[in-house]
């Protein structure tokens, strides 16, 4: 398929417009800007640790979650000389590299979609006041503990780490933002869901659910790998022919006990 048709595509079902303008750059990161593609990688993130990895499949295209370059160019390369001559080499070879994040995170069938998807939740909707995140309804109600403990089993994570601010509330309805989303439990709150989930909550926002009488899953970013499988089933959908690789390189960090 021609490249400007897969972008534009690509670019319906996930709007540049919808990304998070304070924090986020989507789109083209670096490499050359191949005329065709029929075999695409892809990844959380791209960095040196996978790269051999990525590279060894030929790749005409890397599809990553993660920005490869957090801001313009020219203000990263100016603080990260490493950065710098990485993207520059890529930029001498036959491969692009193109990353969707928060338009992924947000959109319809997207990595919020796919994360509620995955725990069953059922009448799966945008939160009113923070369209990013899904609500839904659990299978069956749970107490807290058994909702953490299906929540990590189903988002196939190792840990959570539960705030339990109201250990005697029956959960029903969850909300969900995939990623460094824990600054939305008040929304989650306020809508009425029994239980927030999202990743990278620190000490000052584990204390606020605590005083809040809220309950809040904290679970880690990697359970954003979902990206890789609904990435996969939307390239296919849009040309069956695609040769799709998968590469989960992203693992939780070992917990110390």
């Amino acid at each position: 398929m021609k490249t400007r048709t897969l972008l534009t595509k690509l670019g319906r079902l996930y709007p540049k417009r919808i990304a998070q303008k304070y924090n986020d750059y989507v789109g083209y990161m670096a490499g050359q800007k191949v005329p065709e593609i029929k075999r695409i990688v892809l990844l959380l993130d791209l960095d040196e640790i996978v790269l051999e990895e990525a590279l060894s499949h030929k790749p005409d295209l890397i599809l990553t979650h993660h920005p490869f370059i957090r801001g313009t160019r020219a203000k990263v390369f100016a603080r990260d000389e490493k950065k710098k001559a990485f993207a520059l080499w890529l930029d001498t070879l036959p491969v692009m590299v193109y990353s969707m994040h928060t338009n992924f995170d947000e959109a319809p069938n997207g990595m919020n979609d796919a994360l509620a998807e995955k725990l069953a939740l059922t009448d799966i909707k945008p939160l009113a006041s923070e369209p990013m995140a899904r609500g839904g309804y659990l299978p069956h109600p749970m107490n807290v503990e058994e909702a953490a403990k299906y929540v990590v089993e189903k988002l196939e994570t190792k840990y959570g780490l539960l705030v339990a601010g109201d250990k005697e509330r029956e959960i029903k309805r969850v909300a969900i933002t995939g990623g460094s989303g824990s600054r939305d439990w008040l929304s989650a709150m306020a809508e009425g869901y029994d239980l927030y989930i999202s990743g990278d909550a620190p000490h000052h926002v584990r204390r606020d659910v605590m005083n809040a009488g809220y309950n809040y899953l904290d679970v880690p970013h990697e359970v954003e790998n979902a990206f890789l499988c609904k990435m996969k089933e939307v390239l296919l959908a849009i040309d069956p022919t695609f040769d799709v690789i998968k590469i989960k390189h992203e693992k939780p960090p070992i917990v110390i006990k």
